[in-house]
């Protein structure tokens, strides 16, 4: 009941943030000027219109992520009200997964809504429901909890300003992991392919989750291909999730 309490309380706090709404006007303005595009092409109408809007969802919701969720417990410490909140018989670990849960629930609710204004416009255009997208917009969803873990991970013993900093780092790096590779393997010497190579176990190798040409464009995908993005996506976020709690909890609060 204590981390559901507080999670709601993280959800009101970012539904408040007009930030927020700004950001979710954008990405309807995105996904609805897409049609722009559509009277200037010639057949495929309807995957362009998908193309951009699963785009327009993982960029807002990626900027959602990173710049409410750095400010989740950062906040709470510059305006002191931690204080009040760890008076309570509540314990650090309860706190973190409480705003993580909160963010989630803002994510899910934005994305659902986003997804909700691409799925009516593809409609439009193609006279069906494109309930091919549901995986992409899935997956789409599992890396923005992946970023909101690390952002509260990194919110957690940083400043506001190096926590996006380094959530969007990885946001970048988790995208380019198999290219990054490649390109040390055929271009760089031993030294960088041995950080390529650090870098790909590491971090949460991104790419997995972003199957928006598949999805669009019908390519094939194995019938394990999700579950398993699914379950390396989990094993990720409890990762972050765990990190962020064993931090916080040392953290001198004074």
């Amino acid at each position: 009941m204590k981390i559901i309490a507080i999670a709601l309380m993280a959800f009101v706090e970012a539904v408040r943030d007009r930030v927020l709404y700004s950001l979710l006007v954008f990405a309807l303005g995105m996904i609805g000027s897409s049609t722009i595009l559509v009277r200037l092409s010639v057949g495929g109408e309807g995957k362009i219109v998908k193309d951009l809007g699963l785009g327009a969802i993982s960029l807002v919701g990626v900027l959602i992520a990173v710049f409410i969720g750095v400010g989740l417990v950062s906040r709470e410490i510059d305006r002191r009200t931690i204080y009040t909140v760890m008076a309570r018989p509540i314990r650090r670990s309860e706190f973190i997964l409480g705003k993580f849960l909160g963010l989630a629930l803002t994510l899910f609710v934005n994305v659902a809504i986003m997804a909700l204004g691409l799925l009516c416009l593809a409609r439009l255009l193609e006279g069906r429901w494109s309930l091919e997208l549901f995986p992409a917009i899935l997956l789409a969803l599992v890396e923005l909890l992946i970023l909101t873990a690390a952002a509260i991970m990194f919110s957690s013993f940083t400043t506001p300003t190096l926590s996006a900093i380094f959530t969007l780092s990885l946001f970048v790096i988790g995208r380019l992991t198999g290219d990054l590779r490649a390109f040390a393997a055929q271009f760089g010497g031993a030294g960088l392919r041995a950080v390529a190579t650090l870098l790909s176990y590491l971090l949460p190798n991104l790419s997995r989750f972003n199957i928006v040409d598949a999805s669009v464009h019908g390519l094939p995908l194995g019938a394990d291909y999700v579950p398993l993005a699914l379950l390396y996506g989990a094993s990720y976020l409890i990762l972050f999730l765990s990190a962020a709690m064993a931090i916080f909890a040392r953290r001198d609060l004074k």
